[in-house]
């Protein structure tokens, strides 16, 4: 395996790009230790100890560094360590690793966010942010299965109403259909929305037709 590029990521680190293999970062040192030129070739037996010594041990401390800022979902770990300048085969152990000690879970991840973010959105945006974070549909409908009875949808509409409201005037119909297209942009059914405006206005029957 030729190595077409070896490019500088920082004073210390360059990113090395050889035929055939996913480009990954060493260290300076390590560049030299392991003999790698432009040109040259990179023999598999050094590129499976560069990845079993160097690699797959980084990757690990980088993906615990990284769920220590915060939870994650399997895929935005992944993401995050393949924009570190880790190889598929480097990123999944390290998956494989906080896996087995359930350091991410994509169905505790779903519970939590819905959790965090239910006072403030919709079942349907909530939904489309976390498919956008790569939980899976299946994990996502277990996690409203497992959330559903502690928030109160209209309760939370309600709340939101309330807080965007600067007067006890009686709501007229420009400041229902404002209401009305922001909460639809949270995620709110329309009938849960209407359903709530009519305690505020008396009537919403032409509201979002």
């Amino acid at each position: 395996m030729i190595v077409t590029q070896i490019r500088p990521v920082t004073r210390q680190k360059y990113q090395i790009e050889a035929e055939g293999l996913s480009p990954f970062v060493l260290y300076k040192g390590e560049v030299a230790r392991y003999h790698i030129e432009k040109d040259r070739d990179l023999s598999l037996e050094t590129y499976r100890e560069i990845l079993e010594e160097v690699l797959i041990k980084r990757a690990k401390i980088r993906a615990m560094h990284l769920l220590e800022q915060g939870d994650r979902t399997k895929k935005g770990l992944q993401d995050r360590l393949t924009q570190n300048g880790y190889p598929p085969e480097a990123v999944e152990a390290a998956i494989t690793y906080v896996e087995s000690f359930h350091y991410i879970d994509d169905n505790r991840y779903a519970v939590n966010y819905i959790q965090n973010q239910g006072s403030k959105k919709g079942r349907a945006r909530i939904m489309l942010e976390l498919r956008n974070k790569g939980v899976s549909q299946e994990d996502i409908d277990q996690a409203f299965c497992e959330t559903e009875e502690d928030i109160d949808i209209r309760e939370v509409i309600r709340e939101l109403i309330l807080k965007k409201r600067r007067t006890q005037e009686a709501m007229g119909e420009k400041e229902r259909q404002k209401l009305y297209g922001f909460l639809m942009r949270r995620g709110f059914a329309s009938s849960d929305i209407l359903s709530v405006l009519r305690e505020f206005a008396g009537t919403g029957e032409n509201m979002g037709s």
